[in-house]
C-alpha cells in the first residue's frame, strides 16, 4: 500500500493509502451505511460514476462469493474503507476482496478516519472527490474534484445497460443442502404459464431477476433505449422498470417510452424506475444532500400502516408535492426524512418504490412487492380475456 490522499472539490483532504488496483479515482464521493454486503454494493451498477465510502469500519473479512455477484462487473469508481480485512473466513469465497479490486480495475483507499469523512459529507452534502498519489498536492488534487462533471444532468444509465437483449432463467439460489420447501414460493402464474416480463435495463441488479423468477415469471432484459413499441412486441404480461445510476430527468427517451407505456401493460418501477414513472407521470425530481444509501432505512407502506426496514442507493427523489392529483398518490414514506419512498397511477396498473425490494444487500422485508406486481399481471390479464 502506498500514501495516497483523498481530495474533495471543497479542499477538505484526507491522508491514507492505497489498495486495490493502484489507478487514480475520480467521482462524486458518497457513504453507505450497510454493515454487511460490500460485494452486493460493489457490483451495483447504480454506482456508476460515484467513490463509495463504507461507514463500517472492517470490509473484506467474508471475501468474494461467486453467488453474490450483482451484475457483470463493477460499475463504481473507488472504494473507500477505514480498514480492509486481510483474510476471508467464508467457505463460499473464493478470493479476497484485494484481488476483486486489482482485477476489476477499481482503486481503494483506506487506513484514514472515515468517520470525519462522513461527517463532512452529512454536513455540506455529497461532494466530487478524486484519490491519487500523495506527492501531487492538494490544491492540485481539489482543482481535479472541480473539473469532474457532476452527477446532476448527466445520463448515465445508457453507460451502464447492457447493449444486447436476453433473457434470464435463475432463480434465488439456496444453499446446498436446503429442501425444496425452503427455496422461495412462486406465485400463481397466467392460465399456468409463465407471466412474460419485460425489463428496462437501466442498470438492472441480478437479483431483481432472479425474484422476478421466483414469483413465476419469464424475464427478458432489453437495452434502457427500447421502445415502447419493441417492448409491446415481446407481448408482456409485464415491464419492470429497474434501478439505475445518476439524474432521471436527462433521461428523456427512457421517459417518453414509460409514458408510452401506462396503461397498456402493468408496470413495477425499482429506484430509478420510480423517478422515471414519477416524471413520466408529470411528477419532477430533485436531488438529495447525500442520498440514502444502506440496508436499514424505516419505510411505511401507506396501504397497510406495516412499517419494513429496507435497502437503498439513490441520490434523487420525486417530489411528493409534485405528485398530479387524480393521476398519482403516494404510497410509501421514508419514516426517518418523510421523502416519497413509493407512488402508484390512479387509473393506470402501474407502481413503483424508491427503495430496492429484491434486498440484496438489505432485509427481506419489501419482498411482498414482487407478488403484488404478479398480482396486478393476473389480475390485468383476467380483466383483458374477458
Amino acid at each position: 500500500m502506498t500514501a495516497a490522499l483523498l481530495v474533495l472539490e471543497d479542499g477538505r483532504a484526507f491522508r491514507g493509502r492505497r489498495f486495490g488496483a493502484p489507478s487514480d479515482a475520480a467521482g462524486e464521493v458518497v457513504f453507505n451505511t450497510s454493515m454487511t454486503g460490500y460485494q452486493e454494493i460493489l457490483g451495483d451498477p447504480s454506482y456508476a460514476g460515484q467513490i463509495v465510502v463504507m461507514t463500517y469500519p472492517l470490509i473484506g473479512n467474508y471475501g468474494i462469493a461467486p453467488e453474490d455477484f450483482e451484475s457483470r462487473q463493477a460499475f463504481l469508481s473507488g472504494f473507500v474503507v477505514k480498514e480492509p480485512s486481510r483474510i476471508a473466513s467464508n467457505w463460499r469465497h473464493e478470493r479476497s476482496l484485494e484481488e476483486y479490486l486489482v482485477a476489476s480495475g477499481v482503486p481503494g483507499f483506506c487506513d484514514f478516519d472515515t468517520r470525519a469523512l462522513v461527517r463532512h459529507l452529512r454536513t455540506h452534502g455529497a461532494r466530487r472527490g478524486v484519490i491519487a498519489d500523495a506527492a501531487q498536492g492538494v490544491d492540485a488534487l481539489a482543482a481535479r474534484a472541480r473539473g469532474v462533471p457532476p452527477m446532476a444532468g448527466c445520463d448515465l444509465a445508457s453507460t451502464v445497460s447492457d447493449a444486447l437483449a436476453h433473457g434470464w432463467v435463475r432463480r434465488s439460489w439456496a444453499l446446498p443442502g436446503d429442501s425444496p420447501g425452503q427455496e422461495p414460493p412462486r406465485a400463481q402464474p397466467v392460465a399456468s404459464e409463465p407471466f412474460r416480463v419485460v425489463v428496462m435495463d437501466y442498470g438492472v441488479k441480478w437479483n431483481i431477476l432472479r425474484r422476478l423468477v421466483d414469483v413465476g415469471c419469464s424475464v427478458t432484459t432489453v437495452p434502457a433505449n427500447t421502445s415502447a413499441e419493441d417492448v409491446m412486441r415481446l407481448r408482456p404480461h409485464g415491464v419492470v422498470l429497474s434501478n439505475g445510476p445518476g439524474d432521471p430527468e436527462p433521461l428523456a427517451y427512457a421517459v417518453d417510452n414509460v409514458r408510452a407505456l401506462i396503461g397498456r401493460v402493468p408496470v413495477f418501477g425499482i429506484c430509478l424506475g420510480h423517478q422515471l414513472l414519477g416524471l413520466a407521470c408529470g411528477a419532477k425530481t430533485f436531488k438529495l444532500k447525500f442520498g440514502h444509501r444502506g440496508s436499514n432505512h424505516p419505510v411505511m407502506d401507506l396501504m397497510t400502516s406495516r412499517v419494513e426496514i429496507t435497502a437503498h442507493n439513490h441520490g434523487f427523489a420525486v417530489d411528493p408535492d409534485s405528485l398530479p392529483k387524480g393521476v398519482a398518490e403516494a404510497t410509501h414514506v421514508n419514516l426517518n426524512d418523510q421523502t416519497l419512498e413509493g407512488l402508484r397511477l390512479r387509473n393506470a396498473p402501474a407502481f413503483s418504490v424508491q427503495y430496492h425490494p429484491e434486498a440484496s444487500p438489505g432485509p427481506h422485508d419489501a419482498h411482498y412487492l414482487f407478488d403484488r406486481f404478479a398480482d396486478l399481471m393476473r389480475d390485468h390479464a383476467a380483466e383483458h380475456a374477458r
